[in-house]
This record gives structure tokens, sequence and C-alpha cells, in this order.
């Protein structure tokens, strides 16, 4: 008999594409996903993904697999949701989706001194700001705004996309060729050095580039780490590059464990918004959560 987890994780990996990202959006391990995934294909008889340039792209038979169990696999994630939070009445269960940076970011250190329960899922903004409308979730952090009936969306920061680089960088070469906005040597100061990218598609390395050099990047990051955390982390103990949102990256700017090199010849910009449910029966908890992101994201500009 097939295990149900094993379609969950399916769904994860039809969803985000890569086995790290679903690992992460079910914290469990990678090597569990693909234990998970391989246990499936076997059961159902064929392949249900291609993997091209570490990317998870699904078979026809995944397609067809993935059409038959998503709707009724959302429907009993609906139902264990709404079934815990009927069962936990003495303490609050509030659902926040974000990306996973944002919550090791902010939410992470908060969460002790919270008296009610919290559940973070991690997924596209789209995904989540559609659960959200469908009253799966009751909080998203997100750059992205869809016009949403009853779904209110509140300014809480804004980030600028930023070249930094480790502190054995030559910050006075960058800083030189920059004033003189020679993009020529700009662009081989920068393919000089290693890089440092995320597991998935990093749509922020791709818009810096294109901004400030009309053209996509000719290359690849050296170094694939799971995400902007992984990628700050990694930098703070050497030489490196990589294109991040500066507010991740502040305490360890100031700190000189890292340095802002460029912040690009036009800055690039998100607000990022507090995304909840006008009616909401968790009032309070929804406030609470709301001023801890005001709280950390004013520190931060």
């Amino acid at each position: 008999m097939v295990n149900l987890e094993w379609y969950r994780t399916f769904k994860a990996v039809y969803n985000t594409q890569t086995m790290t990202a679903a690992a992460e959006a079910l914290f469990i391990s990678q090597p569990g996903v693909s234990l998970h995934l391989s246990s499936l294909e076997s059961y159902v008889g064929s392949r249900l993904f291609d993997r091209v340039a570490k990317k998870m792209i699904p078979t026809e038979q995944g397609k067809v697999l993935y059409n038959a169990i998503s709707e009724p696999l959302s429907k009993l994630e609906e139902v264990e949701k709404r079934f815990q939070k009927s069962t936990e009445l003495e303490v609050p269960t509030i659902n926040i989706g974000m990306c996973f940076e944002t919550f090791q970011h902010i939410l992470e250190r908060h969460l002790h001194t919270l008296d009610f329960n919290i559940i973070s899922s991690f997924s596209g903004y789209q995904n989540l700001l559609r659960d959200l409308e469908k009253g799966l979730i009751d909080i998203v952090i997100t750059p992205t705004k869809i016009d949403i009936k009853g779904v209110k969306y509140v300014p809480i920061g804004v980030e600028t996309i930023v070249l930094i680089g480790g502190r054995d960088i030559d910050k006075t070469a960058f800083t030189s060729e920059i004033k003189k906005s020679n993009n020529a040597e700009i662009l081989a100061l920068l393919k000089q050095n290693k890089w440092y990218g995320t597991s998935s598609d990093n749509e922020h390395f791709k818009r810096f580039w294109l901004t400030n050099f009309k053209a996509l990047p000719d290359f690849r990051a050296n170094y694939i780490v799971p995400n902007f955390k992984s990628i700050i982390n990694s930098l703070s103990y050497g030489r490196g590059l990589a294109i991040v949102p500066d507010f991740l990256c502040r305490n360890e700017i100031e700190k000189g464990k890292l340095q802002l090199l460029w912040k690009g010849a036009t800055p690039i910009t998100n607000t990022l918004y507090f995304a909840y449910r006008n009616k909401s029966i968790f009032e309070a908890q929804v406030k609470e959560v709301l001023n801890i992101f005001q709280s950390d994201m004013n520190k931060n500009i």
C-alpha cells in the first residue's frame, strides 16, 4: 500500500522543483525526500521526474500523477489543519507563510516569547497568498501583492538587492571602477572572484545583472548552498561574492564580517508586506506577530 507521505513529498518536489527546497518545506532531510520519491517511483513503476541542471522536471507520467492527487491531497491537508485548530481551542494556532530566510532572520528568535502555537509554511508567494485566501494560512510575509477580497497588506519594510563580498575582497578596486561607471572593468573584477548562489534559480541575481549590465549572467556560481542565510554564513568565513537582499546581511556588514560592495547603478528595491485577512478570529495574535516584524524591519532601516 502506498504511503501518503510519498504523495506529500512528490507534491512538494513538483511545486519547488528541487530536492533541497522540498526538504525545507517538509522539515525533513534531503535523503528522506529522495527515499520517498524513489519509493513512489518504484510503486508506480515509472520515472516521475527528469533531473536537469539541478532541477526536477516532471515527466508526462509525473504530470498525470500530480493532476490526479493535487486537489485531493490539498483537501486532506485543509481538513488536517482545520481539525488541528478545532482540537486546540485553549491555545490558538497561527499559520504563517514566508520565505525560509525571513523566518530565520526575524521570527525564529521570537518564537519562545509567544503564548500561542505557530505553524510556519515555506512555498512560492503566489501559493501562500492563495492559501491565505482559502483560510489555510493566517499571515503571509510577501513582496508580491494579489488583489484578494478581504486581505489587507501592511508595508513592513523595504529590501534592496545588493552585491556583497567577504572581508578579504579588495573593496577599493570595486569602488574605483564603479565611480568611473566602467562596466567592462566592473565585470572583469566580478568574474575574477568566486561566487555563491542558491540551489534554486536566483531571481535577484538575474534581475541585478539585467538592470546593471543589460544582459543575463554568462557564468554560474562556484558554490551552491541551500538559501541566502547559508550564503551569508559561508561568505563570513572568507573570500567570495554574492547578490542578496540587504536586510538579511546588515548585521554582518556592521560587524565587519562582510562588505557591502555595490547597490547597483540603479538600486533594486522590493517592499515587504504583512498580509492577513481583515476579519480574523486571531486578531490579537496577528497584531502581536505584526509588531514583531515591524519592530525588526525598522531596526534594519
